[in-house]
């Protein structure tokens, strides 16, 4: 078999085969297929697309890749989480522990932010000494001790994966929904869980601008979870304007501490218990939505989630103590407010252009590469439909170098909207999938 027969047969539009497909992942895999050879095939899947057979087939050649996990020994159904990125999405921190504490095994293999987006393990780096690069042993261990293990992908799951998206990356191959299938499916599927719960973001701050594509995605993902053995479902919520009021690492940190103790957003909170709940129903911990809800809720009102939380920050090598004291947290001593020019209502806070903004400050990364500050980040004063006047406060940025604020600054000035009127209310669970 040769490459350029495959890549021929993919630009010309055909359906490739399950062994061309393993050929292709293997020749990743091992180092024999030449970069320009495995991308000129991404471009050709992303121009002509696959089929859903074949998107099911790349996903089980990347499974294969490496190892699948076996967490038998682990009693409970397992389940994980996995969102499709976004500005202030922060859920993992509070759904994790919640859904811990309330009985369900939580093994969350997660990302690092790129682009406008955040990252899960960025943010829990920012806290002192949290260790997210464990061993599987260690993450099993840590499943054990707290019901709950939040780590990076190890080189063993789906090593195809992480050579693949460094490519997709680099070659404007990122928005391929086979490829974003098989990407996330792959890894979910290699951890050992038993069953998934997708939040697909939707909007300006999402990779899925459209509800369409949004759903397109959330079908592409549960078709292939559920096909291969993990019962999937997907919420699609809607990333117009950031989740929550703080987009950056320790930021975000706090909030998500605020939430565990019974107070923050409530955008935030509904989101955290919607995919709590889920998960919980999902665990088999819970008969159905209604009597999930009322346990994380509970949860929360007793403390017991926070506790857990506490419990992992110290099972993966963290300083508890700064459930408690936020001064050990990273935080930035400059501040900028930017204010609103005119008075009337907040009708739009574009997502994507306050996470790039965040990028600017040193929040986020543009390569794999590039260095994150956990302090620095942005507030959100007052989101779309909360009236302000002339002078009033709608962002606070957190800061250290003048000459980032400064590339931040027109970025935020043309995120925020201000009209006459209030905008009409969007729910932010828009659709649901099985």
């Amino acid at each position: 078999m040769r490459a350029v027969d495959v890549i021929t047969k993919k630009r010309d539009g055909g359906a490739l085969s399950r062994e061309e497909i393993r050929f292709f992942v293997d020749g990743v895999t091992a180092g024999t297929l030449p970069e320009y050879q495995t991308s000129a095939l991404l471009m050709a899947v992303l121009l002509r697309g696959m089929t859903a057979e074949e998107t099911a087939w790349l996903t089980d050649a990347m499974v294969h890749s490496g190892i699948r996990v076996d967490l038998r020994e682990i009693p409970g159904v397992k389940v994980d989480k996995h969102s499709t990125g976004g500005v202030g999405d922060k859920t993992s921190l509070i759904l994790a522990p919640l859904a811990a504490a309330c009985g369900v095994p939580v093994p969350m293999m997660s990302g690092r932010g790129l682009g406008h987006t955040g990252g899960t393990l960025d943010k829990l780096e920012a806290i002192p000494g949290f260790r997210v690069n464990l061993s599987l042993d260690e993450m099993k261990a840590a499943l054990a001790r707290t019901r709950c293990a939040m780590i990076g992908q190890t080189a063993q799951i789906a090593p195809a994966d992480k050579k693949l998206y460094a490519l997709r990356d680099v070659t404007g191959t990122v928005e391929s929904i086979p490829l974003i299938s098989a990407s996330i499916m792959s890894k979910k599927i290699a951890e050992g869980i038993d069953a998934l719960v997708l939040d697909v973001k939707t909007g300006s701050g999402a990779f899925m601008k459209t509800e369409a594509d949004s759903r397109r995605l959330a079908e592409s993902l549960v078709s292939i979870g559920n096909a291969s053995g993990v019962r999937t479902e997907a919420v699609i919520t809607l990333m117009e304007t950031p989740l929550g009021r703080a987009v950056g690492n320790a930021l975000e940190v706090i909030e998500c501490l605020e939430v565990l103790k019974g107070k923050g957003p409530a955008d935030l909170i509904d989101v955290s218990v919607e995919l709590t709940a889920r998960m919980l129903v999902l665990g088999k911990v819970a008969s159905d939505r209604a009597d999930a809800e009322r346990r994380v809720r509970a949860t929360i009102d007793s403390g017991v989630g926070l506790d857990c939380f506490r419990r992992i920050i110290e099972s993966q090598g963290g300083d508890p103590r700064v459930v408690d004291d936020y001064q050990r947290l990273p935080h930035a001593a400059d501040r900028h407010v930017v204010t609103a020019g005119r008075a009337g209502y907040v009708s739009r806070l574009d997502a994507e252009l306050v996470g790039r903004a965040s990028v600017a400050l040193g929040a986020g990364r543009d390569r794999v590469e590039d260095p994150v500050d956990p302090a620095v980040g942005i507030m959100v004063a007052a989101k779309p439909g909360d009236r302000v006047q002339a002078g009033d406060a709608v962002l606070e940025l957190h800061y250290r170098d003048r000459a980032r604020l400064d590339a931040a600054l027109p970025l935020t000035g043309a995120a925020i909207t201000i009209d006459d009127a209030p905008p009409a209310a969007r729910r932010l669970i828009v659709g649901e999938v099985y």
